[in-house]
């Protein structure tokens, strides 16, 4: 019981950190760098956002189960594990099918023109973070209460 109550808290740490590192770190800084051009770099941002989804999905998919075992969670922890499923299924679903669109335009030398979808994508991704964030609060606060209802910290 007790790996459980850890992985609900290390699980969604990590998962935020590969979204703030790649999406608000990485990105940006790779159009910086020497000699990468816009095609270049966007292709190098489909290969680095696929594997974040992917990411994402196995670690959505860890944190729903680690919500079934002992101590379980309350309706509100799941109606964020139930948000953070619609957050990254539009973000797959929907804004990156229409981004990698946009992009194979730029690639193949044209101009998709004016968009908005890089600030859609951009607020899903803060909303996924702050989900991240309240589940962590959430998990760490009632962490007393669950070593206690486990034998204690030793068990």
């Amino acid at each position: 019981m007790r790996s459980v109550v850890v992985l609900r808290l290390a699980v969604p740490s990590v998962w935020f950190g590969l979204v703030l590192g790649l999406s608000f770190i990485e990105t940006p800084l790779k159009f910086q760098a020497p000699g990468i051009t816009l095609p270049l770099g966007l292709g190098i941002g489909r290969l680095v956002f696929t594997a974040l989804a992917i990411a994402g999905w196995v670690l959505l998919v860890t944190i729903t189960a680690l919500a079934v075992p002992r101590p379980r969670v309350d309706r509100a922890a799941w109606a964020m594990i139930g948000a953070m499923w619609v957050v990254l299924a539009v973000q797959t679903l929907v804004i990156r099918p229409l981004l990698s669109a946009r992009s194979d335009i730029i690639i193949a030398g044209g101009d998709p023109g004016p968009s908005i979808l890089h600030y859609a994508y951009v607020a899903v991704d803060v909303i996924l973070l702050a989900l991240l964030v309240l589940w962590v609060v959430r998990e760490a606060k009632r962490l007393p209460l669950a070593l206690a209802d486990s034998g204690g910290p030793t068990a």
